[in-house]
Parts: C-alpha cells; structure tokens; sequence
C-alpha cells in the first residue's frame, strides 16, 4: 500500500526546505504533522505525532534514514516491532530549475496490519500539509 501526492510550488528547494525542517514551528503552521521531536539526523531515532483533521493522533519513534540537505527527508516507523506495520515516509524536493520545486510526499506501508489504516484519510492530512506549505514557501514572509 502506498500514498503518493505531490505539488508545484512557486519557491526553491532551500526556502521549502527551511520551513520543511523548522520541526519547533510545525504546531504553528502543520495541519497534519502536529510535532517532530529530536536531533532529526540519520540513524537517529526521532518522536513524531501525526493527527489527520478529522482522526485520532497517533505518536511513534520512527527511524531517519535519509535527510539530505535541500532534498530528501526520509523515515521509517513501526507499531510495536517490525511485520506488525510499518510505514516509510518520505518528503522529496525537486528543484525544477525555474524558481519552483516539486515536493513528493509520499509513504509506503508494510505489515499485517496495514489493510486497517484510512488511507483516504491520511492522504488528505498529506495533502493538507502540502498546501500550507506551499502557502508559507510561496509568501514573502
């Protein structure tokens, strides 16, 4: 199973970036991801909280596997231990080359459980992260 969606944003890679990355000012700004907590480096264990507009938060300890500056943050996280369900996240920033960048924010999901997550639900909270952050990254603020 998989969410992919994706948007154009009128702003380069390093202004998306700096506000992908601001993790203290998500609760100001983020509809979906309501913090991420830790030294967001890879190989270190981080606290994230996700609660889609209209569903329960769930908190959990993913893993990073990739944070490459201007371009790819990356995790995976599990419920309980691996197999049960697993999901690996993923914000892509493609500088088009014209002052616009194309995010990819997608996720896969693993695991026994995985036929029991909304993923209609959790595609809008993607999708509603997306568009605020394209408002902020588009504003002169």
């Amino acid at each position: 199973m998989e969410i992919k969606t994706e948007i154009l944003i009128h702003s380069t890679p390093e202004k998306v970036w700096s506000i992908l990355t601001d993790f203290d000012k998500y609760p100001e700004w983020n509809p979906f991801i309501k913090y991420i907590q830790g030294e967001v480096k890879e190989g270190n264990q981080i606290k994230v909280k996700v609660g889609p507009k209209d569903g329960k938060g769930m908190i959990f300890q993913p893993k990073v596997l990739s944070f490459q500056k201007n371009s790819e943050l990356r995790w995976i996280g599990k419920l309980l231990f691996p197999g049960i369900f697993d999901g690996e996240h993923q914000f892509l920033l493609i500088d088009n080359g014209n002052n616009t960048t194309t995010l990819k924010h997608n996720e896969k999901f693993k695991g026994i459980l995985k036929g029991f997550l909304n993923l209609e639900k959790t595609k809008k909270g993607f999708e509603s992260m997306n568009i605020k952050l394209k408002e902020l990254a588009e504003s002169n603020g």
